[in-house]
């Protein structure tokens, strides 16, 4: 079994969503083999049969609701780390 990363662990246990950095956020999008694309300050992830990620900002952060709309995504379509 793959271990999973320290940063995927804090997503999926859901106990600080509040405390997660919005540039690690996409880097595990990304990693996670989604397509990003920037239209001002949103940050909109696309991957082929799963639904459309849109990501802002708070300060360095990323907004709590998004972290766990994220972690709805990656639990709902199983999504590994390759």
């Amino acid at each position: 079994m793959r271990q999973r990363s320290r940063l995927m662990q804090r997503i999926l246990g859901g106990h600080s969503d509040a405390n997660i950095r919005f540039s690690d956020l996409c880097a595990l999008l990304r990693r996670l083999e989604f397509d990003e694309r920037i239209r001002g300050g949103h940050h909109i992830f696309r991957k082929p049969g799963v639904e459309r990620i849109n990501l802002q900002r708070i300060g360095s952060d990323a907004k709590p609701y998004q972290v766990r709309q994220v972690r709805r995504v990656i639990l709902q379509y199983e999504l590994e780390e390759p």
